[in-house]
């Protein structure tokens, strides 16, 4: 099986310079005018899994609460440490976790459209 987690947004190029050239992520792939639509795919090549950002003229209305997040878990603790680097260099602040859990296994962060992103400091089990 697999996964695609798509989502529309109000700012695509803010979106993908904050997947790409904060996260890491490549661009897998892209469409314009589809219906209206322009669309970037974001991921690693050769997964499972991707996320399919849109934008078209009808305003995304987003609804996220504290407990809905994306947890991202790096390979090895060096990419856990570069990875909270970049988001240092590019100014983005992290926050805290409702769930205290994660205020001690990682680091709580917003995307450009205040979706919850944490990156794990430990490895995916």
């Amino acid at each position: 099986m697999k996964l695609r987690i798509a989502r529309h947004t109000n700012d695509l190029e803010r979106i993908k310079t904050f997947y790409t050239d904060v996260l890491g992520f490549d661009i897998l792939g892209s469409f314009e005018n589809h219906d209206n639509y322009n669309g970037i795919f974001i991921g690693r090549p050769d997964s499972d899994w991707h996320f399919e950002f849109t934008q078209s003229n009808d305003e995304a209305n987003h609804f996220s609460d504290e407990d809905d997040i994306t947890v991202l878990y790096p390979e090895t603790f060096e990419e856990y440490k570069r990875l909270i680097n970049k988001l240092l260099h590019y100014d983005i602040s992290t926050i805290s976790s409702k769930n205290t859990y994660w205020n001690t296994n990682g680091k709580m962060f917003l995307d450009p459209d205040g979706f919850r992103i944490i990156i794990s400091n430990l490895k995916a089990s």
